[in-house]
């Protein structure tokens, strides 16, 4: 937390950095220490040169103690890539944040997980047809991912709920925060059932950045993406890019076929166009190894991916 807060790379370098000394106090004192910041033991192509003064490092730690308090006594647990319970998928995604933010609990069955996801302006079949595969998803012992955006979210989060299985909400928000607000008391349920997930310090407002940056974690953190419906100028397409982009596979309703974008996007390697869950599954099913489904221990760049 002091090493982001006081650090001046982009977040996923020092993800890659920590992971790579095993240490982020160790960076941490590098970076804020040294006092010439471009003679650096990292690689200076690929990071540059940081700016500024030297920060007193002890203090940096006692404020990041600080909120780390505060925060838990909101609920809200720190999990860093140093951690055990850093989600193995998103361990694999080479723009992983180094911090995830989590309301509720992960639990090693989420690695078992598809994204269902689509309009916010969805039409009464989208609205079906997100409920029945993630209910389809939720029975065969699978945990819905989705952004608890209104629309194709909306539906598939509760539709998992109603079928008592697990869903999980990657927010672009800091999780002092909802967004949308309506949907305050679903993210109060999934919390409290299951999980709310953000890269984003808690108290971080709604940005037009923060949704697509939510989409790549999303993505890392779930074996496939289902796209329920989308039009052309939709924020859903992003997840589809990244997913694929990440070696996961992405599932369109063949209802989407309609349009171009969509059309262009099932000829892609890695694209499938089906009707429910059976056909998620026999497609998931059949590029993971069983025991990795069953244990739910799948990383990205395991055979199959």
């Amino acid at each position: 937390m002091a090493l982001l807060r006081e650090g001046h790379r982009p977040w996923q370098v020092y993800a890659e950095l920590v992971e790579e000394t095993g240490s982020a106090l160790h960076v941490l004192e590098h970076e804020l220490e040294s006092d010439d910041r471009s003679q650096t033991l990292f690689d200076p192509d690929s990071l540059g040169q940081a700016a500024g003064a030297p920060v007193d490092v002890s203090a940096a730690l006692d404020a990041a103690a600080t909120e780390l308090a505060e925060w838990r006594g909101d609920g809200i647990e720190v999990v860093s890539v140093l951690d055990d319970s850093y989600p193995e998928n998103l361990r694999g995604v080479h723009d992983r944040p180094p911090l995830l933010f989590v309301t509720g609990a992960l639990v090693t069955a989420d690695a078992r997980a598809i994204a269902v996801v689509g309009s916010r302006a969805a039409t009464a079949d989208g609205l079906a047809a997100a409920r029945r595969v993630a209910g389809d998803l939720a029975n065969a012992g699978y945990t819905v991912f989705s952004g608890l955006a209104a629309g194709i979210d909306t539906a598939a989060h509760t539709a998992t709920l109603a079928e008592r299985g697990r869903t999980v909400a990657v927010v672009g928000t800091g999780l002092r925060h909802c967004y949308p607000p309506q949907n305050s008391q679903l993210s109060r349920r999934i919390a409290r059932e299951c999980a709310l997930v953000s890269q984003f310090w808690p108290d971080a407002p709604p940005t037009r950045r923060s949704f697509p940056m939510r989409n790549a974690v999303m993505s890392g953190m779930t074996l496939g993406t289902v796209i329920v419906e989308a039009f052309h100028t939709s924020g859903t397409r992003i997840q589809a890019r990244l997913a694929l982009a990440q070696g996961r596979p992405v599932f369109l309703l063949r209802s989407l076929l309609s349009q171009p974008w969509a059309r262009e996007l099932a000829r892609r390697p890695g694209a499938y166009p089906i009707e429910d869950g059976e056909e998620i599954l026999a497609v998931v099913e059949g590029l993971t190894p069983d025991d990795q489904l069953m244990m739910g221990e799948h990383t990205a760049g395991a055979p199959g991916w």
